[in-house]
């Protein structure tokens, strides 16, 4: 039997996977369904890729750290402009199913915890939202153990010939990004004196500005859908989502616009 472009995608198996729960069913329960289980393909492919970016800027791989950071913020262009299409979702509408969803919440999401801590959002107090000792758990406990994005951007520095701390470099990944004078005076160098260092650095300015604006697009749609309300599995609902914004991932990157 050959192979067709059902087989090769398992079309048929993927289709089967929106099931919704409620009488009827509600017309736009589908919809939901559906955008987030994409929302879930495009987090695995953005983990997919982050995992090349860290390879590839511990390796000085220069083309390659340029061609994948231009992947990652499209996709992220794509995870912003799927918002429009849930905001095409009346709040009317939302609560014509959302009981059915129980204890299930976005903030359940393991893959975009495991974005989040390849980024460089160290929080160990999330792991107790997760089965203690189950798959999810050590996954997020490998995350945290293993260098971030911004570690890895370190090294890519220092490989350049610039002069990272060495305590930087062989520092505890499982710690928070620190805020650290003597890398921004480095970066005030690199901005000045490299240019093809430069485009690193501002591609993870748009990186971090990419899933700011995505986590500002998601406050509003659930302030939109839900206004004050609690979230679904007991969450603080836009709360939450809104204690998010404005963290910076790399804050050194944004310090130093004042010194340029």
């Amino acid at each position: 039997m050959s192979l067709t472009y059902n087989r090769y995608l398992k079309i048929d198996e993927l289709l089967r996977l929106q099931q919704p729960l409620s009488d009827g069913p509600e017309h736009d329960e589908l919809l939901f369904i559906t955008i987030h289980q994409v929302y879930e393909l495009w987090f695995k492919q953005v983990l997919h890729e982050v995992d090349l970016l860290q390879s590839s800027l511990g390796e000085n791989a220069y083309p390659t750290v340029m061609a994948t950071f231009k992947r990652v913020l499209t996709i992220l262009k794509i995870l912003v402009a799927q918002v429009d299409i849930l905001e095409t979702m009346t709040p009317v509408s939302f609560q014509s199913f959302r009981s059915r969803l129980d204890a299930a919440s976005g903030f359940q999401s393991l893959q975009f915890r495991e974005v989040e801590f390849a980024l460089g959002v160290r929080k160990a107090g999330m792991l107790r939202h997760y089965e203690s000792g189950g798959d999810d758990t050590s996954k997020l406990v490998r995350r945290l153990a293993s260098p971030s994005v911004y570690d890895a951007f370190l090294r890519f520095l220092s490989l350049r010939g610039h002069s990272v701390p060495v305590e930087l470099l062989e520092r505890d990944p499982a710690g928070p990004v620190i805020e650290d004078a003597r890398v921004r005076a480095l970066l005030v160098s690199v901005y000045r004196e490299d240019p093809a260092t430069r485009e690193v650095c501002e591609r993870l300015v748009d990186l971090d500005e990419g899933l700011q604006e995505w986590r500002y697009r998601h406050v509003k749609m659930v302030e939109r859908t839900i206004g004050t309300k609690a979230g679904t599995g007991g969450s603080s609902g836009a709360e939450y989502l809104r204690s998010t914004l404005f963290q910076p991932l790399f804050p050194d990157l944004w310090a130093i616009r004042g010194e340029l």
